[in-house]
């Protein structure tokens, strides 16, 4: 019997403006191959450990590939909201092969008019909070386009994201 495990993210969209729920949307993801060997190389060889992702939303309209990187990431970085840095992933305890942020979503509060394309989940390197970062080194784990197409956003209004991360076997 051959056993496999399968590993990726589903991405929970909240839009809200002046407190008012827009719109409610899942997607999944693509995990890049530079993310899949950090996790081959962090738990297996005994690699750094990443502790801090973020959120990184995207504004062009990028569908995401197995060889994006942290260095050449494919997608072009929004960095049009008020939060000074990269929204933080703050994930409770893994359960059930699955671990999540909902108890503390990441949020935007956008500043301009932008489209949306999507967002992605970066980490490591010297300067992973930085908006616009792609020197610093890190690691691009995955990126969740919107299967819908894109989510028009303008000054004030709030994106909020649930990063659902599963590892479940498939054999």
């Amino acid at each position: 019997m051959k056993n496999q495990i399968q590993i990726g993210t589903t991405w929970h969209w909240e839009h809200w403006y002046n407190g008012v729920l827009l719109k409610k949307w899942t997607d999944h993801n693509l995990c890049t191959t530079e993310g899949r060997n950090h996790i081959l190389d962090s738990v297996f060889a005994a690699d750094t450990q990443i502790t801090s992702w973020y959120v990184v939303p995207y504004e062009n309209d990028h569908s995401p590939a197995a060889g994006d990187t942290y260095a050449a990431p494919g997608f072009t970085e929004c960095e049009d909201y008020d939060e000074t840095t990269r929204p933080l992933l703050q994930p409770g305890a893994a359960a059930a092969g699955v671990i999540d942020n909902s108890a503390n979503k990441a949020s935007m509060t956008f500043n301009a008019v932008k489209t949306i394309y999507g967002a992605a989940l970066v980490g490591g390197g010297s300067a992973p909070s930085t908006k616009g970062d792609a020197a610093g080194g890190g690691v691009l784990f995955c990126e969740a386009a919107f299967a819908g197409g894109a989510e028009a956003v303008i000054d004030g209004s709030v994106i909020k994201v649930t990063v659902e991360i599963t590892c479940s076997d498939i054999g």
